[in-house]
């Protein structure tokens, strides 16, 4: 298995990045999602919540109310760190039992071949990426990716807010093995992936070496068509929650 974490600022396209790589036949792996698999109404996680951030920030069903709490954990650097600390370590146990090789020993885990892990806090994660084979860091200027989320419906000052607590691009580019300028908005993105796609190891992904003649303009254009992550997400790009 080859494993590469993927990692960008908001609205830097690295989901379209993760989705298209998918398409190309990896395994993908979303932070985000499984934060919110971890909200389950009555389990240690959301009780931990709720006493940190407020009992009203459950909903009837006893669930995460996600705009709520996006609020709370948004409005300080304290409070951010205070959530990131109840669900990062959750998440990264669970990702260091398919990546440790001691570990994965023990478990049955499917030959994913390549497996790409979405990550949209990577300093959080970064004591981590040594576990992986590459880090891909997927870029834009602040004012590409503002223009972006806007487009797809947030608030310029909450992208802001979210942007002021995430890495520059050059600290993103130091954390990262292989840098992919997602500026543009033709398909260079789709490219540029190719083109590192093609210098994979076979023995460590050969079911995707297999796919590197497939009509990749249709992947592109399936990719392309696809919505964006919604910014409605709430914690989505700053927070795992």
């Amino acid at each position: 298995m080859y494993a590469a974490f993927v990692i960008g600022n908001i609205a830097s396209g690295k989901s379209t990045a993760t989705r298209y790589l998918e398409s190309r036949g990896a395994h993908r792996i979303d932070l985000d999602q499984w934060a919110k698999d971890l909200y389950v109404p009555g389990s240690d996680v959301v009780q931990e919540i709720a006493e940190t951030f407020g009992y009203d920030v459950l909903d009837a069903e006893g669930g995460i109310q996600r705009r709520l709490l996006a609020e709370r954990a948004f409005s300080t650097p304290e409070s951010i760190a205070s959530l990131n600390a109840i669900v990062h370590p959750r998440l990264k146990q669970r990702l260091s039992e398919i990546l440790l090789p001691s570990l994965c020993c023990s478990v049955s885990l499917p030959d994913y071949g390549l497996l790409v892990i979405e990550v949209s806090v990577p300093r959080a994660f970064q004591d981590i990426f040594p576990l992986a084979d590459a880090v891909l860091a997927i870029t834009a200027p602040l004012e590409v990716r503002r223009e972006r989320a806007i487009e797809r419906g947030m608030d310029s000052d909450d992208f802001d807010a979210r942007s002021a607590c995430q890495p520059s691009e050059d600290e993103l580019r130091s954390m990262a093995t292989v840098v992919i300028d997602n500026t543009s908005a033709d398909n260079s993105l789709f490219a540029q992936l190719d083109r590192w796609l093609e210098t994979l190891p076979e023995a460590d992904c050969g079911h995707v070496a297999s796919m590197r003649n497939m009509d990749t303009d249709r992947l592109t254009h399936a990719v392309s068509a696809a919505p964006e992550p919604s910014q409605d997400t709430s914690l989505k790009g700053d927070v795992h929650g």
